[in-house]
């Protein structure tokens, strides 16, 4: 069982760092591509779609300071949590203005607070981080975002069913999770993290059934698929929760109902009809 000094951890909260990016048509072109649409914004001034903000701010680190799972070493701006698993568990964002091609970007972080926690299957740490995005100095984005750090399984630990998930939405969309998708989605967003991509990590070392879907990912296909549906809506806030992993050996469905004029449910179900990722959307 692994030690953890929580105290030590804590010593994180109030930490921040502070990037800069400009935002750039080439990501937008390139995401819309994955998500197999033909409407880029790819002018100065184009809007981005909520949740696009990700393709900026990379995680752009030495090789020499990548860990063995693929993400940088612990111990930097995030605390030195020593559990293996690192997921992230779900954000809440509010859009206070759009982000345009050909803006200046800047991204404030503060790590908002570190707990842990006693699960089922040993501990995990749950570390918060707020965000604050300014596009041109004047403030787009307030985002929090929750990562969940925990052990790896222990041998022949079967792991506990998905929920099931709704049946009654109004609209759907079958994804088809293959390598060349979750290759493109890492790459679009730097991310190495090995269980994404290296196959023979996520099932020897991690003990997954297959790649894992990233659940940013997830989120995007979420918020596409309603734009797909309601392609005037303007989303005021959004906050998703992941519940359990979805993996490249299946389909699954992005799922979405409209039950007032301005809230959108939407979640993610898996191909055994499981409740993966559930959010809520407001609509201005």
């Amino acid at each position: 069982m692994t030690t953890i000094d929580i105290d030590h951890l804590r010593g994180w909260i109030g930490r921040t760092e502070q990037l800069h990016d400009q935002a750039t048509p080439v990501p937008p072109r390139a995401l819309a591509a994955t998500l197999d649409r033909d409407d880029p914004p790819a002018s100065a001034g184009d809007a981005l779609p909520p949740l696009w903000h990700w393709l900026y701010f990379l995680p752009i680190h030495r090789q020499s300071e990548l860990g063995p799972d693929g993400h940088p070493r612990r111990g930097g701006f995030l605390p030195p949590v020593p559990l293996p698993r690192r997921m992230w568990a779900g954000s809440q964002l509010q859009f206070h203005r759009a982000i345009s091609i050909g803006q200046s970007l800047s991204r404030t972080s503060r790590i908002a607070d570190v707990r842990l926690k006693e699960g089922r299957t040993g501990p995990l740490v749950f570390v918060n981080v707020d965000h604050e995005i300014r596009a041109d100095s004047e403030l787009a984005i307030s985002e929090r975002h929750d990562i969940v750090y925990r052990e790896f399984p222990a041998p022949g630990e079967t792991p506990r069913p998905a929920v099931a998930a709704p049946q009654d939405e109004s609209w759907s969309r079958r994804i088809e999770p293959d390598d060349v998708l979750l290759f493109r989605y890492s790459a679009l967003t730097f991310n190495g993290h090995r269980i994404h991509y290296d196959r023979r990590y996520v099932t020897e070392v991690e003990g997954y059934p297959g790649l894992v879907v990233h659940g940013p990912l997830i989120a995007t296909l979420l918020l596409d698929l309603l734009r797909r549906q309601l392609p005037q809506a303007s989303v005021k806030a959004f906050s998703f929760r992941a519940l359990s992993p979805i993996f490249d050996v299946a389909s699954f469905d992005v799922c979405g109902r409209q039950d007032t004029p301005r809230l959108v449910k939407l979640w993610a179900r898996n191909a055994q009809g499981g409740l993966a990722m559930e959010a809520t959307a407001q609509l201005d």
